[in-house]
């Protein structure tokens, strides 16, 4: 080996190279832990130009950034998504290095549609379902209340949408919408009644029950005085209806069943 010069050269070719990678390795390093790379700033603003709203900057310090570690270099920018992601009514974060040592955070808000299920969470206007404070969401006015199976959120959120339109002529604000379990649907009123509107066998079954309801819907006011509790619409020719002091079956078939 000794007498093959090829071979001697190709080694020490070898070795040099590992040399200058150590070194060059190792003054990366080095350069990386200089005191001008340590984060001195995480500049926090809203996506897109959007004027943050409801992230709370003392929670944001003292949830978010003691979960930062590393400088400029070494700062692992998806642990720091993730950090200020978790923070309540932050949708989204993007994380980006601004030379030579600050990070920029831009965040995106949930937008509060409605409160979810019975356990205090909210669902936003995008149809995710999250976790914050109800006094904050409720600012500009109380939220309709909203629940359904898993997964359902969004078709919640599209019927709500048709049955505000549905009641219109009967001048009914709906304030809440239900979806059980088994699927089937029912409305609360600004006027506290409740509509059960039951399963929809086919694409017209909730509307037609709704217009139904809006049809007899002025009498039923007119000699009730606002005593209506109840209307159940689950009938295929009628009602039945809970008023105060009062509990009527209006049918046109006496053996009708609900669906």
């Amino acid at each position: 080996m000794w007498q093959d010069t090829k071979m001697l050269n190709a080694t020490a070719n070898a070795l040099f190279g590992l040399v200058v990678a150590a070194l060059l390795c190792a003054g990366i390093w080095w350069l990386g832990q200089r005191p001008m790379f340590t984060l001195r700033q995480i500049r926090i603003e809203g996506a897109a130009d959007v004027q943050l709203r409801r992230v709370n900057q003392a929670t944001v310090r003292s949830s978010a950034l003691p979960r930062i570690k590393g400088n400029f270099f070494t700062a692992d920018l998806d642990a720091v998504r993730q950090a200020f992601e978790a923070v309540p009514w932050v949708r989204k974060a993007v994380v980006r290095r601004e030379w030579p040592n600050q990070l920029i955070v831009a965040l995106e808000e949930h937008a509060p549609m409605a409160t979810w299920g019975e356990d205090g969470r909210l669902l936003s206007e995008k149809g995710d379902v999250f976790t914050a404070n109800l006094d904050e969401a409720e600012e500009d006015g109380d939220l309709p209340a909203f629940g359904g199976p898993p997964g359902s959120e969004k078709e919640v959120m599209a019927r709500f949408s048709e049955l505000q339109g549905w009641f219109g002529p009967a001048n009914l604000v709906p304030s809440g919408v239900q979806l059980s379990d088994r699927y089937a649907w029912s409305v609360t009123m600004e006027n506290g009644m409740v509509v059960e509107l039951g399963r929809e066998q086919d694409k017209t079954t909730l509307r037609n029950r709704v217009d139904r309801l809006i049809a007899i819907y002025p009498q039923l006011a007119s000699r009730l005085q606002g005593r209506i509790e109840s209307v159940d619409m689950r009938y295929p020719n009628g009602l039945a209806l809970k008023a105060s002091g009062l509990v009527s079956s209006l049918n046109s078939q006496k053996n009708s069943k609900k669906k």
